[in-house]
C-alpha cells in the first residue's frame, strides 16, 4: 500500500459525442484562461470596477479563483491519467467555471453597472453582459453534458 495517490487511466466515455463535447470545453476554457492570464493586471482592475462586496479583495479573490478553476477542470475534460479524488475536484471545476461566471454576469446585470465587457476574454476582446449570462448558460450545459459523459463514479 502506498500513502501516495495513484494516476488511473479515466474511463471509456459513454457516448462518442461527450468526448467531442468535452475537448470543445476543454478548447474554450483554454482560449478564456489564456485571454485572461495574457493580461492578468487589467483583468484585475476590470474585475475591480464591478461593484463588488469588498472591492479590490474580492476582485484578486475572484480572479484567481476563476483562472485556476479553469486550468484545473482541464484535466478532466482531456481525459488525462489522474487520481480519482483529483479527476472530481477537476470535474467540479469545469461546473464551478460556469456558476462563476453566471453569478457575476447576473450581479452586474442586478446592480445596474454600466460596464461594457465583462472579462470572459480578458481585456484582449471585449464580452458584453448579456452574452455573458448566455455563455456561461452554455458553459453550464457543457459542462453537464462533459460531466455525464465522462463520469468518474460508478455507472450502472
Amino acid at each position: 500500500m502506498s500513502i501516495f495517490a495513484e494516476a488511473t487511466a479515466a474511463k471509456k466515455p459513454r457516448t462518442p459525442r461527450s468526448l467531442v463535447i468535452s475537448r470543445l470545453l476543454a478548447g474554450l476554457l483554454v482560449v478564456m484562461a489564456t485571454a485572461q492570464l495574457f493580461e492578468f493586471e487589467g483583468f484585475l482592475s476590470l474585475l475591480s470596477t464591478f461593484g463588488l462586496p469588498m472591492s479590490m479583495l474580492a476582485a484578486y479573490i475572484l480572479a484567481g479563483i476563476i483562472v485556476v478553476s479553469e486550468v484545473f477542470a482541464l484535466p478532466f475534460l482531456l481525459q488525462l491519467p489522474l487520481s480519482t479524488a483529483f479527476r472530481w475536484v477537476s470535474m467540479v471545476c469545469s461546473w464551478a467555471v460556469a456558476g462563476l461566471w453566471l453569478v457575476v454576469s447576473v450581479w452586474i446585470i442586478v446592480s445596474g453597472s454600466t460596464i461594457e465587457s465583462i472579462g470572459m476574454l480578458g481585456t484582449v476582446l471585449m464580452t458584453p453582459v448579456w452574452w455573458a449570462v448566455f455563455m456561461s448558460i452554455a458553459l453550464g450545459i457543457l459542462g453537464g453534458w462533459a460531466s455525464w459523459g465522462l463520469w468518474p463514479g460508478r455507472r450502472r
